[in-house]
């Protein structure tokens, strides 16, 4: 069985690798801004677009997993992903770029994503923060790789033919690593392995989406992810221009922070996966956001260096790489695992959602120092809830025994 399960987890790392390359997104901005004459901005809206049709998916793979099989889904996944990259290579258009490089590549990316990640943490009930970690940092290690492989592809053939390459490679490692993968079956709810498992067992149970939108605790878990989220996105999108304009560094220095928001991103993801099985999640969660709102305040008004900046960076990748990996657990914990993937999928839109508020914010206020004051009361506000919030009806439950203690003072002496 154990070696089983590991099998799996490998068949999930080869599909989240494949999954992952979408976020080398910006190698073809200016490669194709240059081939057909369109605007740089233009090209990269193309990304926001893959990144919400990637959330957006995630309300509907749990449905379609339930009417394929979990195997099937990531085999038409990977097949409808590697075609929209194929095809991408064949556009003369803007419209069809977002079309196909956008949407479809971003759905197909977004259906596999969720469904792998929540079955395998259904392997796993466990070491959920840790095989959360796995999976999600296997999302980032093979973007980190493909950075290397889609560079060396356009400067050998340039963007269109690279797409070509891109797409075949992709649609080989998922639907590949697919025949690895078993779709687990819970059949009643595993018990939590964090600190905070005795607590967590009382108040949980096999959530619906509907049962879990009715509590107070869904909405407040999504305005953490959301703020999670955008943090980390926005500086992702702008790194290389905070390092030329706030810390007065030349572009190609510059451009070695893309390159440790990787790094440290993934990082994150394992490290802090880890950590919150061991320390409870919520707490990670509140650590994370803590020392992303002292970064981004930092890079909002303290003079940059180059040792500050990197070190600023760093700190938002690497907690941003944790959140986005501590979520799946927290849904899991808080709602049951029967129902991961549709519960995840739900809150998962808090991702799509920051992807976009970050510029819109942005460019409503002006610049990047107003940016990072909003975003840092954000993560004041959500640090808050982090510490305050507990898994549905852990509270009531918790009233109820003190009551009966003190009704039954020989019960509280045993």
């Amino acid at each position: 069985m154990k070696m089983n399960r590991w099998l799996i987890v490998l068949g999930t790392i080869i599909v989240q690798m494949g999954l992952g390359t979408i976020y080398t997104w910006s190698l073809f901005n200016q490669p194709l801004s240059d081939r057909f004459g369109w605007d740089v901005s233009s090209v990269a809206i193309t990304f926001s677009i893959t990144s919400f049709a990637l959330a957006f998916a995630t309300l509907f793979a749990g449905r379609l997993q339930e009417r394929w099989g979990l195997r099937r889904l990531i085999r038409v996944a990977g097949v409808v992903l590697g075609l929209g990259l194929v095809l991408s290579s064949q556009v003369s258009s803007l419209t069809l770029l977002y079309i196909l490089a956008g949407f479809v590549v971003g759905f197909a990316d977004g259906t596999a994503y969720i469904t792998s990640l929540s079955n395998l943490i259904k392997w796993f009930p466990e070491r959920k923060g840790l095989i959360s970690g796995i999976s999600v940092g296997a999302f980032g290690t093979g973007s980190l790789l493909f950075k290397y492989v889609n560079s060396a592809l356009i400067s050998a053939v340039g963007p269109a033919q690279a797409f070509m390459y891109w797409g075949m490679i992709v649609l080989v490692l998922i639907v590949g690593g697919s025949f690895l993968i078993r779709e687990a079956v819970v059949r009643e709810q595993a018990p939590a392995s964090s600190t905070e498992g005795a607590k967590k067992q009382e108040a949980r149970q096999d959530y619906t989406v509907k049962e879990m939108l009715r509590t107070k605790e869904a909405y407040m878990l999504f305005v953490i992810f959301f703020t999670a989220c955008m943090s980390g996105l926005y500086l992702i999108g702008i790194v290389k221009d905070i390092g030329v304009q706030l810390a007065g560094l030349n572009v190609a220095t510059a451009a070695n922070a893309v390159a440790m928001v990787a790094i440290f991103n993934t990082a994150g993801r394992i490290i802090l996966g880890a950590l919150s099985d061991k320390v409870g999640r919520m707490k990670v969660i509140a650590g994370a956001l803590l020392v992303t709102a002292v970064a981004v305040m930092t890079l909002s008004l303290v003079p940059l260096s180059f040792g500050i900046f990197f070190a600023c960076v760093a700190a938002i990748a690497f907690c941003f790489g944790g959140n986005i990996t501590v979520f799946p657990a927290i849904v899991a914990d808080y709602f049951g695992l029967k129902n991961q993937s549709k519960n995840y999928g739900v809150i998962y839109q808090g991702f799509g959602f920051g992807a976009l508020a970050g510029s819109f914010i942005s460019a409503l206020l002006g610049g990047f120092h107003l940016t990072f004051i909003v975003i840092a009361v954000l993560c004041a506000v959500s640090l808050l809830l982090a510490l305050i919030i507990t898994p549905p009806g852990q509270g009531r439950r918790t009233r109820q025994r003190e009551q009966q203690m003190n009704l039954n003072p020989s019960s509280r002496a045993s």
